[in-house]
């Protein structure tokens, strides 16, 4: 059966975030995941954590200036300095709050800079940060995101992934396999899941159009979880939508998997 965990960036906004983790431990949730932690005190993170009984599985290193507009840092040779000290803080993080796995955003294609040395800067990007996080146990993640959300992305497509992860040579590099971003880049979701589940160490779902909750758009996710157990996926799903309405109320979904 597979394992669900609650993205706090995303849901549960009816309160706080820090109110968040307590919301889906009694929703049911074993493991959350979020975006960025890092204008919170790791301590205080680390002990909500504790007592609410959760597992972090999952969030992102830091993406430059997410208000500007910033979507990572690993593709702009021009913030190669500035990329390598988000590494040592989100390792810092996740060393605090117990997390095996952080997701590397690609960011956003610089102007002015050549195809070629974006590959060469992404690749040598994923090369530091997976020696780093090797050091400490913690897998490295890359994820595809559509290019309708965030246009100029610089990775759009899992073969994209898949090719960028081969040529990098990162023992600890796997692919965090959004299936929302997925579908509507590529589609044919189970077949791709089963020929790559080797390189798949995390998923993340939403249902498309409107990135609501299992169930409000087109994907057979009945269908797709089934298959996925079918084929020995062993990670989590994180539920990375936005509530249609309220959190609690969208949740009837996940019951048979609870």
């Amino acid at each position: 059966m597979p394992k669900f965990n609650a993205n706090l960036s995303m849901m549960f906004n009816e309160v706080d975030f820090l109110d968040r983790f307590a919301a889906a431990a009694k929703a049911g949730f074993k493991g959350v995941e979020f975006l960025f932690p890092y204008s919170y005190d790791k301590s205080q993170l680390a002990e909500i954590v504790r007592k609410n009984n959760l597992q972090v599985v999952l969030f992102n290193m830091p993406p430059g200036d997410f208000t500007a507009g910033d979507r990572g840092l690993a593709c702009d040779p021009a913030r190669a300095g500035e990329f390598q000290e988000g590494v040592g803080k989100a390792v810092d993080y996740a060393l605090a709050l117990g997390c095996k796995q952080l997701h590397c955003m690609a960011g956003l294609k610089p102007r002015g800079v050549n195809e070629e040395k974006m590959r060469e800067t992404y690749i040598g990007s994923l090369r530091f940060a997976g020696k780093e996080l090797a050091k400490h146990g913690i897998k490295l993640l890359v994820e595809a995101i559509n290019t309708r959300d965030i246009p100029g992305f610089y990775l759009n497509y899992s073969r994209q992934a898949f090719d960028i992860m081969h040529y990098a040579g990162v023992p600890n590099l796997a692919f965090q396999y959004d299936i929302y971003h997925m579908q509507i880049m590529e589609g044919d979701l189970a077949p791709t899941i089963e020929k790559n589940l080797d390189k798949i160490a995390h998923m993340q779902l939403a249902d498309t159009p409107g990135r609501h909750e299992p169930g409000t758009g087109e994907i057979n996710y009945p269908f797709l979880f089934q298959h996925i157990d079918k084929v020995g996926y062993q990670g989590w799903i994180g539920c990375e939508y936005r509530p249609a309405g309220s959190t609690e109320a969208g949740l009837s979904w996940l019951q048979p998997y609870i």
